[in-house]
């Protein structure tokens, strides 16, 4: 059953060492299999290429059985793989988006600090590719705004999320309050990155026929306060992004004066991962601290 674990975790990953981490083993021993699989079907089965360790037709003709016969086994035997955090050392690559960063990160990391010392987090970014990484085990776990992401995968509402505006300070026009004059005359900066809800916002705009003065345009959040302390724009970003930047910049935070829907923040999880102790784990801790 050992055997046929790593060959399906070579298959999907490309990586005796990538293997190795997500099945909690040394690097040696993967190798070690990898030769006595090797010796048992008379094949390389996986050949070391740019692109990773790429299956052999034979490889290839193997997996599907291999598949159904360690299912069997498993079955079989009611094998329950544990997952020791205090005792691991894995590494869990998760896929989050520029606003999840600032939202988890932090907490997350203490977290895992205190209950698995020993545990590594290596963060990705949302890419149109997020969906195959999860399904290949590339990525452990997703983290924000993506609707895309639906046959095939489960997922868990976190909490829910609305928009605020956001300007300097000392604004010389925006006071207390922001009004639908305002906010239609003055210039806007607007972050594209992936999981910000920014197409919910330009879809109500354009259904209400307002059409912002855009003066700048980025592709992350990082250096957001900043800009907005330095500058007289306007950004219209997640409730809880906002509340962060108030605490970090010299801005504030102001009710839009449209309403906006609001969306959740969820995180995701390709349904062959759904019963492994190690994504179980992770996704508790994402649910303990996040979920309202």
């Amino acid at each position: 059953m050992r055997l046929l674990t790593i060959f399906d975790e070579i298959y999907k990953t490309k990586s005796v060492t990538r293997a190795g981490q997500n099945l909690d083993l040394p690097q040696t021993s993967v190798s070690l299999a990898l030769g006595r699989l090797r010796q048992q079907f008379n094949d390389p089965l996986f050949v070391r290429t740019s692109k990773g360790m790429e299956p052999t037709p034979h490889a290839r003709e193997l997996v599907k059985p291999l598949r159904q016969a360690l299912q069997i086994l498993q079955a079989a035997t009611r094998q329950q793989v544990v997952f020791d955090p205090a005792r691991s050392e894995r590494k869990f690559r998760i896929s989050m988006t520029d606003f999840s960063h600032l939202e988890f990160l932090p907490s997350l990391i203490n977290r895992v600090n205190e209950l698995a010392p020993s545990v590594q987090i290596e963060i990705l970014r949302i890419t149109p590719d997020t969906a195959s990484l999860l399904e290949s085990g590339d990525s452990d776990l997703a983290v924000g705004f993506m609707p895309e992401l639906e046959a095939g995968f489960f997922q868990q509402n976190l909490f829910q999320q609305n928009f605020a505006c956001v300007v300097r300070k000392a604004h010389p026009r925006i006071g207390a309050r922001m009004t639908e004059g305002l906010y239609k005359r003055e210039s806007h900066v607007v972050v594209t990155a992936a999981g910000t809800g920014q197409e919910l916002v330009e879809k109500t705009l354009t259904r209400r026929g307002i059409q912002r003065n855009i003066a700048l345009t980025l592709p992350t959040l990082p250096g957001l306060g900043n800009l907005l302390a330095n500058t007289d724009l306007v950004a219209t970003v997640p409730v809880r992004v906002a509340q962060t930047l108030v605490r970090i910049a010299q801005v504030k935070l102001l009710a839009p004066p449209i309403a906006f829907p609001s969306f959740m923040i969820k995180q995701h999880w390709h349904e062959r991962y759904q019963h492994d102790p190690a994504n179980r784990w992770l996704r508790s801790q994402m649910a303990d601290l996040f979920q309202e």
